[in-house]
């Protein structure tokens, strides 16, 4: 894959896309990334809507229907899952490099 300007990811950037391999909107993406982060991570409302409107121009997210028209339901893209690969791999390799160090 070719690099893109938002490489590497933000650390937000990473909450977001991970929380959304299901669909969710905005609050609910601001309460799962709390409980994986294991609240070390409180994303604030405009801080989120920032990066959802980056991810939706770059077509890493889409909005999908909802039951509720008075929220916005994103998940992730294959775009997504695929630059999420890439970063995995990127920190993998950096991880990696802890190996044998004191």
């Amino acid at each position: 894959m070719k690099r893109h300007k938002l490489l590497p990811l933000t650390e937000t950037m990473h909450y977001i896309l991970l929380a959304l391999r299901e669909p969710l909107h905005g609050y609910a993406i601001m309460q799962k990334i709390e409980v994986m982060s294991e609240g070390q991570v409180r994303i604030a409302a405009g801080t989120l809507y920032g990066a959802i409107e980056n991810l939706l121009k770059y077509d890493w997210i889409v909005l999908v229907p909802s039951e509720d028209p008075r929220r916005k339901v994103y998940r992730i893209t294959n775009d997504g899952l695929a630059i999420l690969q890439t970063e995995k791999e990127r920190l993998n390799h950096i991880l990696s490099l802890y190996e044998g160090v004191e």
